[in-house]
């Protein structure tokens, strides 16, 4: 199928993050959803990371890093764990849709 799946969570606070992309047959991300339990920067992280990512390629989705991530929001030096979520997030729904394609 089209779709990947990235499930990840941070142990340290119980943020879980639930990632799904839409990718067309050209590997452009035509939608992407997300499900996240936890505090307001994991939400606003895994928000951004989905409008970030729709539109661009598997290979440009995987260049967003956690850095660019907080940056953008500003997120304090203690909540730098939701945007590693995120790019985790991006890179396990991307490799998920890969390995369906393998198979």
């Amino acid at each position: 199928s089209n779709i990947g799946t990235g499930i990840v969570g941070a142990p340290a606070c119980g943020d879980v993050l639930k990632l799904q992309i839409k990718v067309s047959r050209d590997n452009i991300i035509e939608d992407a959803k997300f499900k996240t339990f936890g505090c307001g920067s994991a939400i606003a992280s895994s928000s951004l990371a989905t409008e970030w990512i729709r539109g661009k390629t598997l290979e440009e989705s995987l260049k967003i890093s956690n850095k660019d991530i907080a940056k953008k929001l500003a997120l304090p030096p203690i909540k730098l764990h939701c945007s590693m979520l995120a790019e985790d997030a991006i890179k396990s729904a991307v490799n998920d849709y890969l390995n369906k394609q393998t198979k």
